[in-house]
């Protein structure tokens, strides 16, 4: 099993998906509580959801799930949200706070230092690698990392998430025009509501990545679960209808991102 998948393209923009893989080596899944062996944090059905929707566009898709490693966590293992819930490099909880490890089975620091080279290293190794060849090619590139999260949980945040939660770090991942164009075009969407830099500001990858003055620009898009499956919990079924209608969205997104007039502003 390849720990990461890349689909390389011409086009400016790299999509990134480090948290849609569901793949445990059994050995990790045997040591997870029955909570903990739902996956339940998973970013359901976002590779399918994206799927297409820009033709052009390079994928770098992490195959392993979250609970080996996340991919989206600084690899020193310092905190994105200081003073907030959150979940670490290696997570102890799922996102209830609630132990997913059985009793005895939570990994020690070494394994921890194990499996981030043997999961968290070759992710990004492929995403950086890609990003500068897109940027070598175009003169910049643009780093669109897509999540998808439930709804509500009251552990990492109050209240229901919007449909769209934008995140550039305050507006330091990327140029102007491409929060801009982005938050711009999620308003504008009907039946939909959006946030810019809300509770989800961009992960370590945008935060990363994310060198505007170097050519390379990163936003992060948070898309709330139910925009897209028919409902939050398990199976986890993926909604055509509803999917096709956010594809649309996402899709006029990307294209506004990826047009001449967008590239030739930030060079």
């Amino acid at each position: 099993m390849n720990v990461v998948s890349v689909t390389r393209r011409d086009g400016p923009i790299v999509l990134g998906r480090p948290h849609g893989g569901t793949w445990l080596p059994d050995e990790l899944l045997d040591r997870l509580t029955p909570r903990g062996q739902g996956l339940a944090d998973t970013d359901w059905h976002i590779n399918r959801l994206y799927d297409g929707l820009l033709e052009g566009a390079t994928v770098v898709q992490s195959n392993v799930h979250r609970y080996a490693i996340d991919a989206n966590r600084d690899p020193a293992g310092v905190s994105l949200y200081p003073g907030q819930n959150t979940t670490t490099l290696c997570p102890l909880t799922d996102f209830d706070g609630v132990p997913i490890w059985k009793e005895g089975q939570t990994p020690s620091e070494d394994e921890i230092l194990s499996r981030r080279d043997a999961y968290h290293v070759p992710y990004h190794a492929a995403l950086g690698a890609e990003l500068e060849r897109v940027r070598a090619l175009h003169g910049v590139a643009i780093l669109f990392d897509c999540h998808s999260i439930r709804s509500e949980i009251p552990f990492l945040f109050e209240g229901r998430l919007p449909v769209f939660s934008i995140g550039t770090n305050g507006g330091e991942t990327c140029a102007p025009a491409i929060e801009t164009i982005t938050a711009d075009l999620c308003r504008s969407a009907k039946g939909y509501d959006c946030v810019l830099n809300g509770r989800f500001k961009g992960g370590w990858t945008t935060r990363h990545y994310g060198r505007p003055q170097d050519g390379i620009h990163a936003i992060q898009m948070e898309l709330a679960q139910r925009a897209y499956l028919s409902s939050e919990a398990p199976p986890w079924a993926f909604d055509d209808r509803k999917a096709t209608r956010l594809r649309a969205h996402l899709g006029a997104i990307l294209a506004a991102l990826s047009s001449g007039d967008m590239l030739e502003s930030l060079r």
